[in-house]
C-alpha cells in the first residue's frame, strides 16, 4: 500500500494545478507528499482542450500560453461590431498539451509528487484519512492511503437543478492561404450564426497569427449536436460568415460544459473533496472554469501548508451564482433574447468591467448597475419565478 499526505485523482486542469501548487516553487522535500493518479491513455483521460481566462499582466502559466489579446470584439447578428480594450487585463489561450508539459517539467524536478497511471475504482473514507483503490497500467489492483483526497473526475451525473443548459462546441485550428485574421483582436462572441430554437449560438475566433486561428461554433442549449451537425455548423461559419477561403484544418476540439444552477458538492467525505468543474469551479453563466479552479487550488494549497482542513472554497460567490441562476432561467424560458441581451451588455458596459463582473470581481453596486443594462422585465420575472421551481435531475445530453 502506498501512503501519502495527499492523493489527487485525475490529471486534468484541476488535478495538475493542485499538484503544481503543492510541489512548491523550489526543488527539494518541501510541502506535503502527493500521489497524482492519472488515467492511462484511453477514454478515461481528458481530451485535448483549449482553456481561456483573463488576468492582469504576467501569470503563473504564461510560459505555456499560446496567445493573448488585449482587444476583444463582439458582433451583433446583423454584423455590427462592439470593440473593447481590456487593459490591464489580457485574455489568454492555454492549450491543455502545453499546460501539461509545463506542469510535468515542474513536477519532475520535485521529489514530493509521485505520478502514477491508474484507473481509479473507489475512493472511501477511513479513520484518519481515505483509501483510493485503483488498477495500475498492468491491471494489478493497488491502494493509496492518504490523509486527504481531492477528486477532479467528472461526476457520474449532475445534481438536481432548476435550470440546466449545456455549453457545447466544436472548433477547428485552421491555417488559411490568405492572411484572414487580425492577431491583435479575439472575436469573443459572433452572433452571425443560425440561432437554435432554445438558447443561443455564436462563433468564436482566437487568432494566433495572420494565417492561423481557432475557429469555433458554440451553442448554449439543452442538447448537443451530432458530429455531422457540428462539422456543418463550423464549416458554415468559416465559409459563409468569415469567408476564409482555402484553409487547412490542423486539429479539432469538441466539448460539453454543463451550465447549471445545481449546487455542486465540494465535500463527499471527512477526508474526500471535489475540485475543478466537479467541485463547482465552472461559472454557470459562461462555462469558464480555469480561473475558478485556480482560486480553489490556491486556497487548498494554502490551507494544507497552514495545517488547516483543506475544504475547497466556492469558486464563485453566492451573489454571482444567484445572478447566474436568473440569467439561465431567462435564456432557457425564452423570455430573454440571448444575442440581444449580451450585445446590449457589451455595448453599454466597458468591456474590462464586464470581464471583471463575469469573474466575480465587482462590487455590489457595480453588479446592480450591470443588471440594469439587461432587459429588466424578463430578468425580474425569472428571478421571482425561481423560488417556486422544483429542482429536477438532468436526464443527460
Amino acid at each position: 500500500m502506498l501512503e501519502a499526505d495527499v492523493a489527487i485523482v485525475g490529471a486534468g486542469a484541476a488535478g495538475l494545478s493542485l499538484a503544481h501548487r503543492l510541489a512548491g516553487a523550489a526543488p527539494g522535500p518541501r510541502g506535503p507528499s502527493v500521489v497524482l493518479l492519472d488515467a492511462p491513455p484511453g477514454p478515461l483521460r481528458p481530451p485535448r482542450r483549449t482553456w481561456c481566462f483573463w488576468e492582469p499582466g504576467r501569470g503563473r502559466f504564461d510560459a505555456a500560453v499560446t496567445a493573448s489579446w488585449q482587444h476583444l470584439r463582439v458582433r451583433h447578428p446583423a454584423g455590427a461590431a462592439v470593440d473593447g480594450d481590456i487593459a490591464p487585463l489580457r485574455y489568454k489561450m492555454l492549450r491543455s498539451d502545453d499546460f501539461e508539459h509545463l506542469v510535468a517539467r515542474h513536477l519532475a524536478a520535485r521529489r514530493t509528487v509521485r505520478r502514477l497511471a491508474a484507473t481509479v475504482d473507489t475512493v472511501e473514507d477511513v479513520p484518519g484519512g481515505a483509501l483510493v483503490r485503483f488498477r495500475d497500467g498492468d491491471g494489478s489492483p493497488r491502494t493509496v492511503r492518504a490523509r486527504w483526497v481531492f477528486d477532479s473526475r467528472p461526476p457520474g451525473s449532475l445534481p438536481a437543478a432548476r435550470t440546466t443548459l449545456l455549453q457545447h462546441f466544436h472548433g477547428w485550428f485552421v491555417r488559411t492561404d490568405r492572411p484572414a485574421f487580425d492577431p491583435r483582436t479575439a472575436e469573443l462572441m459572433d452572433f452571425r450564426t443560425p440561432q437554435p430554437g432554445r438558447g443561443l449560438s455564436f462563433g468564436y475566433v482566437l487568432p494566433v497569427g495572420r494565417h492561423e486561428a481557432l475557429v469555433e461554433y458554440t451553442e448554449f442549449s439543452p442538447r448537443p449536436l451530432t458530429p455531422a451537425g457540428y462539422e456543418t455548423a463550423v464549416r458554415q461559419y468559416a465559409e459563409e460568415v468569415l469567408r476564409l477561403g482555402e484553409l487547412q484544418v490542423l486539429s479539432t476540439e469538441t466539448g460539453v460544459i454543463p451550465m447549471t444552477d445545481a449546487p455542486m458538492p465540494r465535500r463527499t467525505g471527512e477526508s474526500v473533496f471535489r475540485i475543478g468543474a466537479a467541485g463547482g469551479a465552472t461559472r454557470p453563466s459562461t462555462g469558464y472554469t480555469f480561473a475558478g479552479l485556480q482560486r480553489q487550488t490556491h486556497a487548498v494549497a494554502a490551507a494544507l501548508r497552514q495545517g488547516r482542513r483543506p475544504v475547497p472554497p466556492p469558486a464563485h460567490s453566492a451573489r454571482s451564482r444567484a445572478m447566474d441562476a436568473v440569467l439561465l432561467r431567462a435564456l432557457d424560458s425564452g423570455r430573454a433574447d440571448g444575442p440581444a441581451l449580451l450585445c446590449r451588455l457589451f455595448a453599454r458596459v466597458p468591456m474590462r468591467r464586464l470581464l471583471l463582473f463575469l469573474d466575480g470581481r465587482t462590487r455590489l453596486h457595480q453588479d446592480l448597475a450591470i443588471g440594469l443594462r439587461t432587459p429588466v422585465g424578463p430578468m425580474l420575472r425569472s428571478a421571482l419565478e425561481l423560488p417556486g421551481l422544483p429542482r429536477r435531475p438532468f436526464d443527460g445530453p
